[in-house]
Protein backbone atom coordinates (compact mmCIF):
# COMPACT_ATOMS: atom_id res chain seq x y z
CA UNK A 1 0.00 0.00 0.00
CA UNK A 2 1.58 3.24 -1.10
CA UNK A 3 -0.11 6.26 2.10
CA UNK A 4 -0.17 9.82 1.03
CA UNK A 5 -0.89 12.01 3.18
CA UNK A 6 -1.75 15.82 2.17
CA UNK A 7 -1.57 18.43 4.89
CA UNK A 8 -4.01 21.47 3.70
CA UNK A 9 -4.02 23.52 7.05
CA UNK A 10 -2.40 26.71 7.26
CA UNK A 11 -1.19 26.13 10.45
CA UNK A 12 1.43 23.25 11.40
CA UNK A 13 0.51 20.48 13.99
CA UNK A 14 2.53 19.36 17.15
CA UNK A 15 1.48 16.80 19.53
CA UNK A 16 -0.82 18.17 21.12
CA UNK A 17 -1.81 21.95 19.70
CA UNK A 18 -1.74 24.07 16.14
CA UNK A 19 -3.48 22.11 13.48
CA UNK A 20 -6.52 19.99 14.62
CA UNK A 21 -7.01 18.78 11.24
CA UNK A 22 -3.10 17.26 10.55
CA UNK A 23 -2.82 15.81 14.08
CA UNK A 24 -5.82 13.86 13.53
CA UNK A 25 -4.79 13.05 9.74
CA UNK A 26 -1.78 11.84 11.49
CA UNK A 27 -3.37 9.61 13.58
CA UNK A 28 -5.55 8.13 10.49
CA UNK A 29 -2.31 7.52 8.87
CA UNK A 30 -0.53 6.55 11.60
CA UNK A 31 -3.17 3.58 12.30
CA UNK A 32 -3.25 2.44 8.25
CA UNK A 33 0.21 1.59 8.64
CA UNK A 34 0.24 -0.38 11.70
CA UNK A 35 -2.79 -2.35 10.12
CA UNK A 36 -0.22 -2.60 7.09
CA UNK A 37 3.49 -2.64 7.98
CA UNK A 38 5.01 -2.68 4.79
CA UNK A 39 2.75 0.91 3.71
CA UNK A 40 4.95 3.48 2.43
CA UNK A 41 3.99 6.89 3.02
CA UNK A 42 4.40 9.96 1.20
CA UNK A 43 3.57 13.24 3.11
CA UNK A 44 3.23 16.48 1.47
CA UNK A 45 2.68 19.55 3.36
CA UNK A 46 1.09 22.42 1.54
CA UNK A 47 2.42 24.70 4.83
CA UNK A 48 6.16 23.45 4.09
CA UNK A 49 6.25 23.43 0.64
CA UNK A 50 3.22 25.72 -1.09
CA UNK A 51 1.97 24.95 -4.57
CA UNK A 52 1.98 28.30 -5.92
CA UNK A 53 -1.65 29.31 -7.40
CA UNK A 54 -3.06 28.84 -10.73
CA UNK A 55 -2.12 32.25 -12.63
CA UNK A 56 -1.48 33.61 -15.99
CA UNK A 57 1.98 32.51 -15.86
CA UNK A 58 1.04 29.14 -15.12
CA UNK A 59 -1.54 28.75 -17.44
CA UNK A 60 0.74 30.09 -19.84
CA UNK A 61 3.07 27.34 -18.98
CA UNK A 62 0.73 24.24 -19.16
CA UNK A 63 -0.49 25.25 -22.76
CA UNK A 64 2.60 25.84 -23.96
CA UNK A 65 3.87 22.84 -26.12
CA UNK A 66 6.87 20.72 -23.73
CA UNK A 67 9.27 21.19 -26.19
CA UNK A 68 8.77 25.10 -26.69
CA UNK A 69 8.77 26.07 -22.48
CA UNK A 70 11.06 28.23 -21.22
CA UNK A 71 12.65 26.95 -18.57
CA UNK A 72 10.91 29.13 -16.07
CA UNK A 73 7.68 27.53 -18.14
CA UNK A 74 9.23 23.70 -17.29
CA UNK A 75 10.06 24.47 -14.00
CA UNK A 76 6.57 25.50 -13.31
CA UNK A 77 5.09 22.84 -14.50
CA UNK A 78 7.26 20.90 -13.13
CA UNK A 79 5.59 21.19 -9.73
CA UNK A 80 2.15 20.27 -10.94
CA UNK A 81 3.79 17.35 -12.46
CA UNK A 82 5.39 16.08 -9.00
CA UNK A 83 2.02 16.60 -7.36
CA UNK A 84 0.37 15.03 -10.29
CA UNK A 85 3.07 11.83 -9.80
CA UNK A 86 2.47 11.44 -6.02
CA UNK A 87 -1.05 11.02 -6.41
CA UNK A 88 -1.04 8.37 -9.34
CA UNK A 89 1.01 6.34 -7.03
CA UNK A 90 -1.00 6.28 -3.93
CA UNK A 91 -3.69 3.32 -3.28
CA UNK A 92 -4.84 5.62 -0.15
CA UNK A 93 -4.74 9.31 0.28
CA UNK A 94 -5.52 10.81 3.49
CA UNK A 95 -6.23 14.75 3.74
CA UNK A 96 -6.49 16.75 6.64
CA UNK A 97 -8.00 20.22 5.89
CA UNK A 98 -9.73 22.59 8.29
CA UNK A 99 -13.05 24.67 7.21
CA UNK A 100 -12.44 28.02 6.47
CA UNK A 101 -15.15 30.24 5.94
CA UNK A 102 -17.38 27.68 4.64
CA UNK A 103 -14.82 25.49 2.68
CA UNK A 104 -11.65 24.02 1.98
CA UNK A 105 -8.28 26.23 2.49
CA UNK A 106 -6.65 28.13 -0.36
CA UNK A 107 -3.18 25.90 0.32
CA UNK A 108 -5.65 22.69 -0.87
CA UNK A 109 -7.42 24.33 -3.55
CA UNK A 110 -4.05 24.94 -4.77
CA UNK A 111 -3.23 21.18 -4.52
CA UNK A 112 -6.41 20.36 -6.61
CA UNK A 113 -5.60 23.05 -9.35
CA UNK A 114 -2.40 21.53 -9.69
CA UNK A 115 -3.41 17.47 -10.02
CA UNK A 116 -6.85 18.28 -12.26
CA UNK A 117 -5.09 18.10 -15.77
CA UNK A 118 -6.98 16.79 -18.61
CA UNK A 119 -5.55 13.96 -20.38
CA UNK A 120 -3.36 12.94 -17.55
CA UNK A 121 -6.11 13.08 -14.71
CA UNK A 122 -9.16 13.06 -16.41
CA UNK A 123 -10.24 13.41 -20.29
CA UNK A 124 -13.23 14.09 -21.81
CA UNK A 125 -15.44 11.10 -23.87
CA UNK A 126 -18.64 10.47 -25.51
CA UNK A 127 -20.57 10.86 -22.40
CA UNK A 128 -18.75 13.55 -20.33
CA UNK A 129 -15.98 13.79 -18.27
CA UNK A 130 -14.14 10.73 -16.90
CA UNK A 131 -11.88 10.67 -14.07
CA UNK A 132 -8.27 8.51 -14.40
CA UNK A 133 -7.27 8.60 -10.79
CA UNK A 134 -9.40 5.64 -9.96
CA UNK A 135 -9.35 2.44 -7.53
CA UNK A 136 -8.09 5.14 -4.85
CA UNK A 137 -9.27 5.13 -0.84
CA UNK A 138 -9.71 8.52 0.48
CA UNK A 139 -10.20 9.62 3.83
CA UNK A 140 -10.54 13.70 4.25
CA UNK A 141 -10.54 14.67 8.06
CA UNK A 142 -11.50 18.00 8.30
CA UNK A 143 -12.09 20.11 11.68
CA UNK A 144 -14.54 23.00 12.01
CA UNK A 145 -14.80 25.79 14.60
CA UNK A 146 -18.72 25.19 14.17
CA UNK A 147 -20.96 22.37 13.83
CA UNK A 148 -21.45 22.72 9.92
CA UNK A 149 -22.22 18.64 9.11
CA UNK A 150 -25.35 17.73 6.99
CA UNK A 151 -25.81 21.92 6.98
CA UNK A 152 -25.89 24.00 4.35
CA UNK A 153 -22.81 25.74 5.42
CA UNK A 154 -20.92 23.24 4.80
CA UNK A 155 -19.64 23.78 1.17
CA UNK A 156 -16.68 21.79 1.24
CA UNK A 157 -17.81 18.13 2.12
CA UNK A 158 -20.14 18.32 -1.16
CA UNK A 159 -17.89 20.63 -3.50
CA UNK A 160 -15.01 18.18 -2.10
CA UNK A 161 -16.99 14.82 -3.33
CA UNK A 162 -17.31 16.49 -6.91
CA UNK A 163 -14.16 17.45 -7.61
CA UNK A 164 -12.34 14.12 -6.22
CA UNK A 165 -15.58 11.93 -8.16
CA UNK A 166 -14.28 13.96 -11.02
CA UNK A 167 -10.84 13.13 -10.63
CA UNK A 168 -11.95 9.58 -10.27
CA UNK A 169 -11.55 9.02 -6.68
CA UNK A 170 -15.09 8.15 -5.86
CA UNK A 171 -14.18 5.96 -2.62
CA UNK A 172 -14.56 9.05 0.10
CA UNK A 173 -15.01 8.94 3.50
CA UNK A 174 -15.30 11.97 6.17
CA UNK A 175 -14.02 12.60 9.22
CA UNK A 176 -15.73 15.35 11.33
CA UNK A 177 -14.05 17.18 14.41
CA UNK A 178 -16.62 19.61 15.17
CA UNK A 179 -17.18 22.93 17.14
CA UNK A 180 -13.46 23.64 18.02
CA UNK A 181 -14.80 26.99 18.65
CA UNK A 182 -16.42 25.59 21.80
CA UNK A 183 -16.00 22.09 22.55
CA UNK A 184 -13.04 21.40 20.81
CA UNK A 185 -12.26 18.10 23.49
CA UNK A 186 -15.41 16.62 22.56
CA UNK A 187 -14.81 17.46 18.70
CA UNK A 188 -11.66 16.04 19.03
CA UNK A 189 -13.43 12.58 21.28
CA UNK A 190 -15.40 12.30 18.26
CA UNK A 191 -13.58 12.37 14.88
CA UNK A 192 -11.46 9.57 16.70
CA UNK A 193 -13.67 8.11 17.23
CA UNK A 194 -15.04 7.81 13.66
CA UNK A 195 -11.17 7.17 12.75
CA UNK A 196 -11.19 4.20 15.04
CA UNK A 197 -13.99 2.70 13.19
CA UNK A 198 -13.10 3.53 10.11
CA UNK A 199 -9.70 1.66 10.92
CA UNK A 200 -11.28 -1.77 12.23
CA UNK A 201 -13.04 -2.06 9.13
Amino acid sequence: MNILQINASARRATDDQGSVSTRLANELTTGLRAAHPAATVTVRDLTLTPQPVLDEAALGALFTPADQRSPEQAARVALDDALIAEVQAADTVVIGVPMYNFNITAQLKNWIDAIARAGVTFKYGEKGPVGLLTGKKVFVVTSRGGIHRDQPSDQMTPYLRAVLAFLGMTDVEFVYAEGMAFAAEQGIAAARSQINQLLAV
